[in-house]
């Protein structure tokens, strides 16, 4: 009784974790055959949950929403997560959560193991907030677009960008947050490319739209795309640089949404960056504060030698007086 008990526990914990299980899946990660994974799913359905089974090759299993929500098995590291990300969602950038994710902290403490209570407390009363000025995002928003990301739904939404108010119609990709703002990436199919969007300037909750077949994305690695999007595409000025300096100490000196960076060896990154004008490319590249040559463009060069040649008069002029002599001692 109590091997099936364990089972129906880690069975539900399965169906948890992903939304859709074959039986020959589910019997391999639970050690049994398909007719016992079966008589599992008809115990949890008499015990209340919506578990759900498509026949045939490309049939399977996944637990639906019920009428109550079913309780979520979590292992230590896991709840700590948990504690830990509704502590934080209680100042982030999702506006109208506070008070509910303070609610969901204190229901999700009170049943917490006294090990587990003490790691959070312990992060949470040494740990303090600095709120920014970010604009905060709907949270109906982000869950249609997750959801529609996840089943390859279209959306529609109004939105305010630079070209001002238009009407999108999407194939939603993925969402990307830099810890100050919500974007989107997903096919523009008036437009017919991928565009990024800030969710922030969705200005109503995205309708849902049919579903559609999944294209092939614009990189394999989406941090890395929106990045480049964010950092590159919106500029008129583009600059291509090797850093002569790890990329992990470049990391250090810039941010995701500042520069795109890619490792060329040991000791070598190639930093790409925009900005409105060169003059301001140059003074940004001499904060990062590392050594470096001018891939592109050609422009750039001269740039930082008129500057350079400024700054190496302003250090060979130091001590002197307003008149031009130096002062007296």
């Amino acid at each position: 009784m109590l091997e099936t008990s364990a089972r129906l526990l880690k069975l539900l914990s399965l169906l948890q974790v992903r939304r859709d299980w074959t039986g020959p899946d589910l019997a391999a990660r639970l050690g049994v055959d398909v007719r016992t994974v079966r008589r599992d799913v008809d115990k949890l359905r008499n015990l209340g949950y919506p578990v759900h089974a498509t026949p045939g090759a490309a049939g399977g299993y996944q637990l639906g929403a019920g009428a109550e929500l079913p309780p979520l098995l979590l292992d230590d590291d896991e709840a700590v997560a948990v504690a830990v990300g509704l502590g934080t969602a209680a100042n982030g950038t999702v506006a109208g959560i506070e008070e509910t994710s303070v609610r969901a902290l204190a229901k999700l403490a009170q049943v917490l193991p006294s090990r587990l209570r003490r790691r959070v407390d312990a992060l949470q009363r040494h740990t303090v907030a600095l709120t920014s000025a970010a604009p905060a995002v709907d949270p109906g928003a982000l869950t249609a677009i997750a959801g529609a990301c996840r089943d390859h739904q279209r959306l529609r939404f109004p939105y305010t960008g630079r070209d001002g108010a238009t009407k999108r119609h999407v194939e939603p990709l993925g969402l990307a947050h830099t810890g100050r703002r919500w974007y989107l990436v997903a096919w523009d199919v008036d437009r017919a490319d991928w565009r990024t969007f800030r969710v922030d300037r969705i200005t109503a909750e995205p309708t849902l739209g049919g579903r559609f077949t999944p294209r092939e994305p614009p990189s394999d690695d989406l941090a890395s795309y929106v990045s480049q999007q964010l950092s590159v595409a919106p500029y008129t000025y583009r600059a291509k640089l090797i850093m002569h300096a790890p990329l992990e100490v470049v990391e250090q000196r810039t941010s995701r949404t500042s520069a795109h960076l890619e490792r060329l060896d040991d000791d070598r990154t190639l930093l790409t960056a925009g900005s409105p004008s060169l003059a301001e490319l140059v003074l940004w590249i001499g904060y990062v504060g590392v050594d470096f040559d001018v891939v592109e463009p050609p422009e750039l060069a001269e740039h930082l030698r008129v500057l350079g040649e400024r700054f190496l008069n302003a250090a060979s002029s130091a001590g002197t007086s307003p008149g031009g002599t130096p002062p007296r001692r």
